[in-house]
């Protein structure tokens, strides 16, 4: 990877490795869910709206996970709190191969969902905290690359392991991760800012809540709830649904997971294009620049009636909102100082975790009462921009600067 022979620090490397290897078991287990619940809607029956509920079940753990987590790592560490994610919702996956019914399954789904909601930021306030100015930005979005390849290990586990052995068996492996969390505890640390602020540690939930929202921050926290609801309900919305809305474009389930893979495989050059131009032409650029490109795609995605413009509107669809949310991950630590980092990512992902969950029900709903999927997707096409108009106004440029605090 050509990109990670910028990063010269070995160290920093192996950080970055180690945390993108969990980024990337993440990334997995939810992609696993987009293609678990066509084959469960076959296998159960459920109705749009079930799998609605069902897709957004995970989500609704994420906002929990995500608030909790970011308090927890300002509290007690990063690196403890992201091995601790890591095995609850590993451990909680495996639990869902025993589900015998939709309301058990769903339960396990919810825990599943604290752990992988509070993983993300956390991660990505260690991996921000732990590198040089000049290698910064990029390196989140390195990080943030693992996702692709997590999406592609659920691709391909959806398209040789479900159809021939179960959807349980594909929530087994996702019980694997729980492994590496023992290793990864031996392999990462808290970044020295962070040891050596230790005063920082004692001070309240409710105080860094109303930290994150003071004066001086509350422009960006704004900015930062607001970017992060309309491009977690975009992306839920459309790539959840992704194995059903091509099951709706008329292919059959097989087919249909083999077209994902291939817009699953844009994601990868999307990353390393915002990798390099992030630390070019800045944050506000990336996300900006990415986020409208998205909006296009999403556009063009919803209106695509033939097997090759699907295909190459899902291939641009991919490409540029993943980019996007690699410019999200790297942007936001760099906005709260040390001792509320964290607990700012926390809860921007927490809020935006609730478009997570409000997106892939309404969708259900919409379908059920017979929107066309292009009529969906321009409701995607809308959020997206409204997003990028929010970075636009109230967004600062934080590239080649020191961290806050």
């Amino acid at each position: 990877m050509k990109q990670l022979e910028l990063l010269q620090n070995p160290k920093h490397r192996k950080l970055l490795v180690s945390a993108g290897l969990s980024w990337l078991f993440d990334a997995m287990d939810v992609g696993i869910i987009s293609f678990i619940v066509a084959s469960l809607a076959v296998e159960w029956q459920l109705s749009p709206q079930q799998v609605g509920i069902f897709t957004s079940i995970n989500s609704i753990g994420m906002v929990f996970g995500a608030a909790i987590a970011g308090y927890m790592a300002d509290r007690f560490g990063r690196a403890p709190v992201l091995v601790w994610t890591l095995l609850v919702f590993s451990v909680a996956s495996g639990l869902s191969a025993l589900a015998t019914s939709f309301v058990v399954l769903c339960v396990l789904r919810f825990v599943a969902g604290v752990g992988l909601g509070g993983e993300l930021p956390v991660a990505s306030t260690l991996v921000s905290e732990s590198m040089p100015v000049k290698d910064r930005g990029r390196a989140v979005v390195l990080l943030e690359s693992f996702w692709a390849g997590g999406w592609l290990a659920a691709a391909l586990i959806a398209y040789f392991v479900i159809p021939r052995y179960g959807w349980q068996a594909a929530f087994v492996i996702g019980a694997l991760p729980a492994l590496y969390a023992f290793y990864l505890r031996r392999t990462i640390s808290d970044p020295p800012r962070f040891s050596s602020n230790r005063a920082a540690r004692a001070i309240s939930y409710r105080e860094r809540f109303l930290a994150v929202w003071a004066a001086k921050y509350r422009s960006s926290t704004i900015m930062l709830w607001v970017l992060w609801f309309t491009v977690v309900f975009s992306y839920y919305g459309m790539f959840l649904w992704l194995p059903t809305v091509m099951v709706l474009k008329g292919f059959d389930l097989v087919k249909g997971f083999q077209y994902v893979l291939i817009m699953t495989l844009a994601q990868l050059p999307g990353y390393f294009t915002a990798a390099y131009f992030i630390e070019r032409f800045g944050r506000k650029f990336v996300i900006i620049t990415y986020l409208v490109l998205t909006a296009v795609s999403a556009l063009w995605f919803g209106s695509a009636n033939s097997e090759g413009m699907l295909i190459a509107a899902g291939i641009c669809l991919s490409f540029f909102n993943l980019g996007a949310w690699g410019g999200l991950y790297a942007y936001t630590p760099e906005l709260y100082p040390t001792a509320v980092r964290s607990t700012g990512v926390g809860l921007a992902a927490s809020f935006g975790r609730v478009g997570g969950v409000v997106a892939p029900f309404l969708v259900g709903t919409l379908v059920t009462a017979g929107v066309g999927i292009q009529g969906i997707f321009i409701m995607f096409f809308v959020a997206i921009l409204i997003g990028a108009l929010a970075v636009f106004v109230l967004g600062k440029e934080t590239k080649g600067q020191e961290l806050l605090g």
